[in-house]
């Protein structure tokens, strides 16, 4: 059987990520087999995360190799992070050299920011997909969409199912199946209520208000970025 070729898989980190938005889909991108992994911040000190840990970063945006495959993962921070222009730029960069661009919940959004989405279907958390169409965006509503060089993922638990698929596109099924199996990706949840339509209005409202206070200006940030972004041009 001959060797997988090498592949190098760059996450953009920065402060208060959705830590499984990232770590999900980098246990199932380091089955691909040859794959090395950075983890991408503006310095090498560790990254405070949304659940009360930090990251640490194996490469600053200075010292990171060009990636194969780029994923920005989502979270509360992503709003800052497209506001921040060294962390642009990085994605710029590497989108230009990527073979896949990728994300994970609203890292959507930041891809957007940057001109990568315009025309290509995507898909996003449920609670911000409402924003994809600002960033030109067709939307979707599905744990994974591939378009072209372009996968994105839904909310959180979506990047674990982003990963294998990617795995499949990359390395075939029957890789992928094995990995699958290897790492016992066999869920079944124990209530019924992993999106807006199964939990109920009264759920989605709760989470709603908490996402509000959380994050009172994000919506506002959100649509001024999106004006940025529709301004200037985009990767076809």
């Amino acid at each position: 059987m001959p060797q997988p070729s090498p592949i190098r898989v760059a996450f953009l980190l920065f402060p208060n990520v959705t830590q499984l938005d990232l770590t999900g889909p980098a246990q199932m991108l380091a089955g691909l087999g040859d794959a090395t992994i950075d983890l991408v911040a503006g310095s090498r000190a560790p990254v405070a995360t949304d659940a009360g840990f930090a990251l640490l970063p194996t490469a600053s945006f200075a010292e990171a190799a060009m990636p194969d495959i780029l994923c920005i993962p989502g979270g509360m921070g992503i709003t800052d992070a497209i506001e921040d222009g060294e962390t642009m730029a990085w994605v710029a960069r590497a989108a230009n050299h990527a073979t896949w661009i990728t994300s994970v919940c609203t890292g959507s959004l930041l891809l957007g920011a940057a001109g990568l989405l315009r025309g290509y279907r995507a898909t996003c958390h449920w609670a911000q997909h409402h924003h994809l169409a600002a960033f030109g965006a067709i939307p979707v509503h599905a744990r994974v969409v591939f378009d072209r060089d372009r996968v994105t993922g839904g909310g959180v638990t979506a990047g674990i199912d982003f990963g294998l698929a990617l795995v499949a596109a990359i390395r075939g099924e029957a890789h992928a199946r094995l990995l699958q199996l290897r790492l016992e990706y066999d869920p079944a949840p124990p209530f019924d209520s992993g999106s807006p339509e199964r939990a109920g209005s009264e759920a989605v409202a709760r989470f709603r208000a908490m996402a509000a206070r959380a994050a009172p200006d994000r919506d506002a940030r959100l649509r001024a970025a999106a004006v940025r972004a529709m301004s200037e041009g985009g990767r076809a």
